[in-house]
């Protein structure tokens, strides 16, 4: 992150520290601090001091060991050269599920016994993520009341505080507790409270405070608390290689193989609970940290696909998933219809009450149809026919929203309108002013994007297959090959730009192409939307200078006037967009470029300690020594984190 804040993941828990282990709960920077659960910052204060000022930092977090779930940074009280530090702090901190812990020891410097009056400011806002957006919206909160209270035990002893906020039948906490106990808890005037310990040192000798803190969001269960930070890093690692010990990875390619490791990595941190239809317990990839730990159709969809033929069980668990929460007729939801696969689920308070739209959200035109693609994927690679079965009423659904009200019947397209107080636009590209013509101005009415229409074309034809080979339903196998052949010949008439040998990026509402040069054409690749020629003019088209970056294909090209390289969809560089770019070039044939896109990515990877991001600006490599950062990206992001693993499906090892 470009503000040196270091995530500690661990399913829906993160923490996002300062270098030196603090969280300040400042406005600022290009994401919050502070410890997070479902939504909810649960710690928006944790700021030390070593007599009474706040100690200089010898070692800063660093980002190899937030990788392995610890953070460890070394502090010394302030002084100077004529004075060294009377003593010498070494703080490790973690997170587990609902939790945060920290081990802080205390060294003595000097051969006389010391004195050191230690100090923890602590607090909890209880902040709903979508209040530190930087939107500058408000969301009232009538009847809101946080309290404080001071935890003793039964000897009457100081051990902590627990913060707490009701509003309603909502109701969070936060405990935090110490060992030693602390000597006092002082309120501050702000509403933190400050624990004081006065820790007596023998020459050069240690003593230990070890801090638990255990977040109670509303509806969630009792976290699980791991002793210390070792403790938390361990079960990590175990978790993480668990995740991966059935995968081999080919080492033929050392960069590629090193991207996979650190991917599937991510993707075992990335995990959160959700339900099936029978509701029965899951764990499917969350979007991505800090913006989006929550289940995201798409985004899940997506990296399940891409880790399909390596890790089979993300499928497994994210299609029943998404299908017990698919919209049905009794759904209230201004963007709901029957059969759509939902978008977005949160857990937040402001979604609970309604105040932001997106408590369980179906504002999304493509995860309906990557959801059959998916089903239809997972079936023929696995050979698993039981899941097709089971989620046959649920496919047949999707297939209706796709026909019906997705609009391919009446419209002849998949069709999406802005949703007021929702999402303006609900392809991939989300953002608003993402879908322009080349000159940059907006589209206007409903809007028939591209890729969606690719991923239309695929579902329709993998459910085809299913109906024919596991359903047993030739009509119905009929009906739908017959409606993705007419689907192809449509778009090749109204989306085909002879000038400029492209796709347009939409249509708008007149049926206007929206003529943007966008990267959303590779995905008409990879969905094999294309006949071959037209396919190959757009892969080679898609390498030229003004598309491909040096680390990756622009999601515009850059000599269009809507082009800016910091633009989050105009300009700037998205490994899963990447990803699916460069399997559509397998897909056509064109393995040079394929090759050529992937040896972009990993490069780009390998600069960052083998992580790819969810976004990089759009500035060409011969810019800048490495890949310049998107200043808003998920520095952990589950379709990135699966992109590597696309990679080495389409180029090899």
């Amino acid at each position: 992150m470009t503000d040196r804040r270091q995530p500690l993941v661990r399913g829906g828990t993160f923490a996002a520290l300062g270098a030196g282990g603090d969280i300040s709960g400042v406005p600022g920077g290009t994401a919050p601090d502070g410890l997070f659960v479902r939504d909810a910052r649960h710690l928006s204060r944790w700021q030390l001091t070593v007599d009474g000022a706040v100690p200089e930092i010898l070692a800063p977090v660093s980002d190899t060991d937030a990788d392995a779930g610890i953070a460890r940074c070394v502090l010394v009280p302030r002084g100077g050269r004529q004075e060294p530090a009377s003593c010498t702090l070494f703080r490790e901190q973690a997170v587990a599920e609902g939790a945060f812990v920290e081990s802080l020891r205390l060294t003595s410097n000097r051969a006389v016994p010391t004195t050191v009056r230690l100090a923890l400011t602590v607090d909890a806002d209880f902040t709903d993520q979508f209040e530190l957006r930087s939107d500058h919206r408000t969301y009232a909160k009538t009847g809101a009341v946080r309290s404080r209270k001071v935890i003793t035990g039964d000897d009457e002893e100081v051990r902590g505080i627990e913060f707490a906020y009701r509003r309603r039948e909502w109701c969070s906490r936060t405990k935090v507790t110490a060992d030693p106990a602390p000597d006092a808890v002082e309120e501050t005037g702000t509403g933190a409270r400050r624990l004081v310990w006065t820790l007596g040192l023998d020459a050069h000798g240690t003593a230990e405070v070890a801090l638990r803190v255990a977040a109670h969001p509303h509806g969630a269960p009792e976290p699980r608390m791991p002793r210390d930070p070792t403790e938390a890093s361990t079960q990590l690692t175990t978790l993480e290689r668990e995740f991966a010990a059935d995968v081999e990875i080919p080492d033929g390619w050392p960069e590629l193989a090193a991207a996979c490791r650190r991917g599937l990595a991510d993707l075992a941190v990335l995990q959160v609970p959700a339900s099936g239809p029978d509701g029965e317990p899951l764990s499917v990839p969350a979007a991505g940290v800090p913006w989006f730990v929550t289940l995201l159709g798409r985004d899940a969809l997506l990296a399940s696909l891409f880790a399909l033929p390596y890790l089979p069980r993300l499928a497994a668990a994210t299609l029943p998933a998404l299908a017990a929460a698919q919209a049905t007729e009794a759904t209230e939801s201004p963007v709901a219809q029957p059969g759509k696969i939902v978008h977005e689920v949160r857990h937040g308070e402001l979604a609970h009450f309604g105040q932001v739209p997106f408590g369980c959200y179906y504002g999304s035109v493509d995860a309906t149809p990557l959801f059959l693609v998916l089903l239809g994927a997972y079936t023929e690679r696995t050979g698993d026919t039981a899941l097709a079965r089971r989620l046959e009423p649920h496919a047949r659904a999707a297939v209706g929203w796709i026909l019906d009200h997705g609009g391919l019947t009446s419209r002849g397209y998949l069709v999406y309108r802005a949703d007021e107080g929702g999402l303006a636009n609900q392809n991939w590209k989300d953002s608003p002013g993402a879908i322009c013509s080349a000159d940059g101005s907006r589209a206007t009415g409903p809007v028939m994007a591209a890729g969606a229409q690719g991923y239309a074309y695929d579902a329709l034809g993998r459910t085809a297959w299913l109906a024919r080979t596991v359903w047993g339903d030739t009509v119905y196998a009929d009906l739908l090959t017959q409606a993705a052949a007419d689907l192809r010949d449509r778009f090749q008439r109204d989306f085909w730009m002879p000038e400029e040998g492209f796709p347009a990026l939409a249509l708008d509402g007149e049926g206007h192409q929206v003529d943007a040069l966008a990267s959303d054409a590779g995905h008409l690749l990879w969905s094999g939307l294309l006949d071959k020629e037209y396919g190959e003019a757009v892969g080679r088209r898609l390498l030229e200078p003004d598309f491909f970056s040096g680390w990756g294909v622009r999601t515009l090209a850059a000599d269009q006037p809507a082009y800016h390289p910091l633009s989050y969809h105009r300009g700037s560089v998205w490994p899963h967009d990447n990803a699916l770019i460069t399997l559509g070039l397998a897909r056509y044939g064109l393995h040079d470029e394929a090759r050529a896109v992937a040896r972009g990515l990993v490069a780009a990877a390998t600069r960052r300690g083998d992580r790819l991001p969810e976004v990089l600006a759009g500035y060409a490599r011969h810019a800048h020594p490495g890949p310049v950062p998107y200043p808003h990206a998920c520095v952990r992001e589950s379709r990135s984190a699966a992109a590597p693993l696309a990679l080495l499906s389409a180029v090899g090892g």
